[in-house]
C-alpha cells in the first residue's frame, strides 16, 4: 500500500494484512526428538553414517532457518502471481498462515523520542499509537528533512513518524503522547536436542529449557528433515547421504506441484 504524503510517496510495510492470529494455534513441528529420530532412521536405513545430536542441533537450525527464510523468498513470488492469476490464492494463504507463527505485538521500549526494536526481531511490520491506533510511518533521514519544512506534511500526532538508524534504534517524530505498539516478525526460537550422556550414550532429556523444539509448520516436516540429511552429508564427509537426501526433497517438491 503507497499513501500520499506531501509530495512524497510512503510505503507501508510487509505486514499490511492483518494476522490471523494463529500464531499459538497453528500446528507446529513440536518435537525436536521426533525429528532426530526420523534423521537416524533413514540414515540407518540407507547406510549412509550417524548424525551425532550436536551435529544435529547445529544443523537443526541452519535447517529451520533456511526453510524460515525461505518463507518470504516464495512469498515474494506467489505476491507477484496474484497479480495475474487467482489460482495462487491458496498458496498465499498457507504462506501466512506460516508466518502467522512468528507475527508478534508488543509495546516498543522507548525513551523520550527514541526506542529500542525487540532484539528477536527479523521483519518489522508496523510502529501505532497505542491509544488512538494511528500508525507512524517510517521516512529516511531525507524525507524526514524534506517532511520537517513544508507546514502540510511535518510530522505530528495526527501523521507521525520515525526514522530506523542502527538496525534496533528508532527516532520517532513526534515525541509520542502515548505508548508506542510495533508487530513484527521474529526469528524462530533456537532449536536443542537436550541430552545427557551415561555409559557413553547420549540420553535425551526433555526438561523445558534444555530442549527447544521446531517452530516450523507442520507442512514443513519432510523438507526439514531431508534437508538436515543433506546438510549432515556434506558437514561429516559422507556425500552420499547429502545426494540422497536432495533427491528426497526433489520428489517431495514434484510431488507436491502434482
Amino acid at each position: 500500500m503507497v499513501v500520499l504524503r506531501g509530495n512524497h510517496l510512503l510505503k507501508f510495510n510487509f505486514m499490511e494484512k492483518k494476522s490471523k492470529g494463529l500464531g499459538d494455534s497453528i500446528e507446529k513441528i513440536t518435537k525436536a526428538t521426533g525429528i532426530y529420530q526420523r534423521v537416524l532412521a533413514l540414515a540407518n536405513k540407507e547406510q549412509r553414517g550417524y548424525v551425532t545430536p550436536q551435529e544435529f542441533n547445529l544443523l537443526a537450525n541452519q535447517a529451520q532457518m533456511e526453510i524460515f527464510e525461505q518463507y518470504f523468498y516464495d512469498q515474494k513470488s506467489e505476491d507477484q502471481n496474484l497479480k495475474n492469476s487467482t489460482e495462487f490464492s491458496n498458496v498465499d494463504e498457507m504462506l501466512d498462515e506460516k508466518l502467522s507463527i512468528f507475527k508478534n505485538i508488543q509495546t516498543l521500549t522507548v525513551t523520550g523520542s527514541t526506542g529500542i526494536l525487540p532484539s528477536n526481531m527479523y521483519r518489522l511490520g508496523s510502529l501505532f499509537y497505542a491509544s488512538s491506533l494511528i500508525e507512524v510511518e517510517q521516512v529516511t533521514e531525507e524525507e524526514l528533512m524534506y517532511l520537517q519544512q513544508s507546514p502540510l506534511a511535518k510530522p505530528s500526532i495526527y501523521c507521525p513518524a520515525f526514522v530506523r538508524s542502527g538496525g534496533v534504534v528508532v527516532t520517532l517524530y513526534p515525541t509520542p503522547p502515548t505508548a508506542i505498539n510495533l508487530n513484527y516478525i521474529r526469528t524462530p526460537v533456537k532449536v536443542n536436542w537436550g541430552y545427557s550422556v551415561i555409559n557413553d550414550k547420549a540420553l535425551y532429556n526433555g526438561t523445558p529449557g534444555v530442549s527447544m523444539d521446531f517452530e516450523l509448520h507442520k507442512s514443513d516436516e519432510t523438507e526439514l528433515v531431508y534437508k538436515i540429511l543433506s546438510l549432515s552429508g556434506i558437514t561429516i564427509a559422507k556425500p552420499g547421504l547429502g545426494t540422497y537426501a536432495e533427491q528426497q526433497i526433489t520428489a517431495q517438491k514434484t510431488q507436491e506441484k502434482q
